[in-house]
């Protein structure tokens, strides 16, 4: 198997360190400069590898939002097929934890107010899931109004992505049933 070139391993250790210095310091406080220390490299090596802060902050977003194929797509995990998969993962633990990639994700939903470039690839990304989980609405909806299908898809994402938001401060061990429980009576509503 052909090793991959250095400048991909370059890219890929720069782009991870990057998210470590977004979970640690934030959005604003990621500059080239942190980003270049946790890399174990120069400024000028990180700058060389991956162009200036507001590409390399693009690369990450679509690092963080991109599926296997690489391209920006849906947050669900490939292999989703019904609707109650989509809710046990985005009403699990693995989703909900307060880690590093959702910390690196409310550093670029800040970012993406002011960055079009960035607010793009978390609307690929986001419109990319609400279709999905609309589609699998439906599928378990058969006989319901494609429209009220979408609604339900809108509020299952708002009820996942707002459970991970108040993970990051509220501590309330009944927060992701309670969360899951909003979004299961939004579809039995169908």
């Amino acid at each position: 198997m052909a090793r991959p070139s250095v400048a991909a391993e370059r890219r890929e250790q720069i782009i991870e360190a990057t998210m470590n210095t977004i979970a640690e310091h934030g959005i604003h406080g990621t500059t080239l400069d942190r980003i270049a220390d946790a890399a174990g490299m120069s400024r000028g090596h990180v700058r060389h590898f991956v162009g200036n802060r507001d590409r390399l902050l693009h690369d990450t977003a679509v690092a963080v939002f991109a599926d296997q194929s690489g391209e920006v797509g849906s947050i669900l995990p490939a292999g989703i097929d019904g609707i109650e998969a989509a809710l046990d993962y985005l009403f699990g633990p693995v989703f909900n934890a307060p880690d590093r990639e959702n910390a690196v994700v409310l550093g670029l939903v800040e970012l993406s107010r002011v960055t079009p470039e960035i607010a793009e690839v978390l609307t690929t990304a986001y419109t990319a899931t609400r279709l999905q989980l609309a589609e699998l609405v439906a599928a378990a909806h058969p006989h319901a109004d494609e429209n009220a299908c979408v609604t339900a898809a809108y509020g299952v994402l708002t009820c996942a992505l707002g459970s991970v938001f108040l993970g990051d401060f509220d501590d309330d061990p009944s927060r992701m049933t309670r969360s899951r429980a909003a979004a299961e009576a939004l579809l039995a509503s169908l």
